[in-house]
């Protein structure tokens, strides 16, 4: 149940990309794991049980273990579709269906394994699920691929004779009872004419089944005349001249499924649905009615008066007959028996006067001897269950990204930047000077020069075209802000305008302001500690690094890293991932390392010709370095060489972010490059202008999401766009 709604919250947190990737793969694959093995393919015994099929119509699904243990798989499947609406199920879900039941190739094709038959238990029970959601259009659009891709080959691996089933006859009865009464499911949605064209073959190949057996056994080919034979697989004359590959151990199993009670409790519900159609759709219908009846006349007379006594109370009026222990008798006499609404009894026709209120949504099907009777709606048996509108619903640019992204392997390390615009983020009414997204990706905040704090929603909206408002304003300082970002350790909010403000990101409280005594040297640089610390690090004009501590009063410790005018001002702070090292760069383009442990200095070297505009580190002692002078220059530590060094062609990189082993730029230009760290070529990986559609003004900061794959981009005219 925990694990269930984890999973929940997670799929709407993620966003349509992730969530499908890693979360409904995964779902998807452990949908087949849920049927694996003899056990979880038995009937839950239910509690007056006559035999274990003709309990229940084919329309109640008839629940085996499986069913039972893949309940909340299930669920968290539909949610991920009820969040991001009909294509999940249409280019996710049903892809996959296709796959798992698609016939295996190779040398190993004449006995299936415990997977793959696990599988198609799976692909027949999610498909019913699917036809439940999908929308009427949306079904009679994918009926031909649902027909040709799902149904067709199950009903291939069902009636095949040379194809064993691991768990042998049990397993084919259970996948026979699931796929009928998934036929039925799409029979009762589409109406009877609609059958006749999309659906006849599937009908007709199933009962064929019948057909088959009783030419076989005509020839004298009987599992028990064949047990003798040594032949593993032989070849059957049949009657229209083809040769048929027969397994004697497969036949044995067939006969255990396609037997009088099947054909019973499966002729007689379509005969119902179908009506006269049925006689054209199914050419043997002739011998399929014949073992029905063979097996009402061997049902002993008391299990009879069984059913009757059974059927009594469920007919909706006073006038029940004895009808009801003679199917025959009255299916041939109906013509209009596959209408929608009208409800079997039985095998008998009646429309009670509630269904016309209730609509067809609302039958509900319950568990009489293929009794069929409308009662409130329950979710289990609804035949449609239209999916909300969600306002996540996935729609012109999303979901064209979506689709792109499903098709892509999860192990791609690269970031593909294909300037897709998915959202914008208007509100600021001056140039966007920072943008730093939490670490959990779902929100972000910008810092500009209207002297505002904005924290926005990044859950997927719209188009790609729609604007998205800010959900919190913070509006206490008094100068363009230039740094924002999450003291992740006690989740508040860091920013500075000269002045640093740590303030609380839910409620907007200002909890501290730190700024120097001496206002001729205000702060210049901030970064905070990762966790588990709380500090901030603060460097003020005169070359000093401050450590403050939002819970206490007045300074942690207090360095000075230069003397002397040449090294100029601090311009931007790095720490590394583990808290070890800060690094500050400086306008006259030198770097300094120092040990947050020891206080020390561990480095200090001129790494640039001109003013350092921006400094990263990464894992392994790794930092970026990037310069006026138009480079880009990977360092180790304390190494005297550094490991890469990239050169701008037009103009100086004054943005950049990290994504793995690459560096994500932009410049005033509006071009965004893609560096390899672990390639040493000079050139960018990629390199592409920003179109004036996707991002109007100039490029002013840059944030990559890492998990998604997104860029935030924010222009000098107040907009923070939203790309992929």
């Amino acid at each position: 149940d925990t694990a269930c709604k984890m999973v929940r919250w997670l799929s709407a947190k993620l966003g349509p990309t992730v969530t499908s990737r890693f979360i409904a793969r995964n779902l998807l694959r452990l949908l087949t794991s849920c049927y694996i093995g003899p056990t979880r393919q038995q009937f839950v015994p239910s509690s007056d049980e006559n035999s274990p099929l003709s309990m229940g119509n084919i329309y109640q699904k008839r629940p085996v273990l499986g069913d039972q243990v893949s309940r909340p798989v299930l669920a968290c499947l539909v949610h991920v579709a009820y969040l991001y609406g009909e294509p999940v199920l249409t280019y996710q879900y049903l892809p996959y269906i296709s796959y798992l039941v698609a016939p295996s190739s190779g040398a190993g094709g004449g006995r299936l394994n415990s997977r793959k038959e696990a599988g198609l238990l799976a692909a027949v029970t999610l498909t019913q699920k699917i036809v439940v959601c999908l929308s009427d259009t949306t079904l009679m659009d994918i009926l031909p691929k649902i027909s040709q891709e799902v149904l067709l080959p199950v009903l291939g691996f069902l009636t095949s004779l040379a194809i064993g089933f691991p768990s042998g006859a049990q397993a084919r009865i259970v996948l026979c009872v699931k796929t009928i009464s998934l036929i039925a499911l799409i029979c009762l949605r589409i109406g009877q004419e609609m059958v006749q064209q999309h659906l006849s073959d599937t009908v007709r190949n199933f009962f064929g089944a019948f057909s088959l057996l009783q030419e076989l056994q005509d020839q004298g080919l009987t599992a028990e005349s064949l047990s003798s034979c040594e032949m593993p697989v032989m070849e059957v004359p049949l009657s229209d001249g083809k040769l048929l590959a027969l397994d004697p151990a497969v036949l044995m199993e067939l006969q255990k499924v396609f037997n009088p009670e099947m054909a019973y409790i499966t002729y007689i519900p379509f005969s119902c649905l179908l009506g006269d159609v049925i006689r054209t759709v199914v050419p043997n219908h002739s011998l399929v009615e014949k073992l029905a009846s063979v097996y009402l006349e061997n049902m002993s007379p008391k299990s009879l008066q069984a059913i009757s006594l059974e059927q009594a109370p469920s007919a909706t009026g006073s006038d029940q007959d004895t009808r009801g222990t003679e199917p025959f008798s009255s299916h041939h006499e109906d013509s209009h028996s596959g209408t929608f609404g009208s409800v079997l009894v039985g095998n008998r026709i009646q429309v009670p006067v509630d269904t016309q209120r209730e609509g067809l949504g609302l039958l509900r099907l319950s568990a009489g001897t293929d009794g069929f009777i409308p009662s409130s709606s329950s979710e289990e048996n609804a035949l449609k269950h239209d999916l909300p509108r969600s306002t996540h619903m996935l729609c012109g640019n999303w979901l064209a990204y979506w689709q792109y992204e499903i098709g892509v392997s999860q192990h791609d390390p690269r970031f593909h930047f294909h300037q897709i615009k998915l959202q914008s983020f208007s509100g600021h009414s001056g140039a966007i000077k920072c943008v730093a997204p939490l670490s959990s990706e779902d929100f972000f905040l910008s810092g500009s020069k209207d002297k505002t704090v904005r924290l926005w929603p990044l859950y997927n909206y719209g188009d790609g075209t729609s604007e998205v408002p800010p959900r919190f304003t913070y509006a206490e300082h008094k100068k363009s802000v230039f740094y924002v970002s999450q003291l992740e350790a006690s989740q508040h909010v860091v920013s500075c305008d000269g002045t640093v403000h740590i303030w609380d990101q839910f409620t907007g409280k200002l909890l501290r302001t730190f700024d120097e005594l001496d206002s001729k040297v205000p702060v210049t640089a901030v970064t905070t500690m990762p966790p588990p610390y709380h500090s901030i690090s603060v460097a003020s004009a005169d070359s000093v690094l401050r450590f403050i501590d939002h819970r206490k009063p007045g300074l942690q410790h207090e360095f000075r890293l230069a003397s002397g005018v040449s090294a100029g001002l601090i311009r931007c702070l790095a720490v590394s991932p583990n808290g070890r090292s800060v690094m500050a760069g400086f306008s006259s383009g030198f770097i300094v390392l120092l040990d947050t442990r020891t206080g020390l200095i561990m480095r200090g070297w001129p790494a640039h010709e001109g003013d350092i505009l921006q400094i990263k580190a990464a894992e392994g002692n790794v930092l970026i370095s990037s310069s006026s002078d138009h480079s880009l220059t990977v360092w180790k530590e304390l190494e005297q060489k550094p490991l890469h060094h990239y050169k701008s062609a037009s103009e100086p990189i004054h943005a950049f972010d990290l994504y793995g082993n690459e560096v994500v730029t932009g410049t005033v230009a509006n071009k965004i490059g893609v560096y390899s760290m672990l390639e040493s070529s000079a050139l960018p990986i990629s390199t592409t202008k920003l179109s004036s559609e996707n991002f109007r003004g100039t490029l002013t900061s840059l944030a990559v999401l890492p998990t998604k794959c997104h860029l935030l981009l924010g222009s000098d005219n107040g907009v923070i766009r939203l790309l992929a």
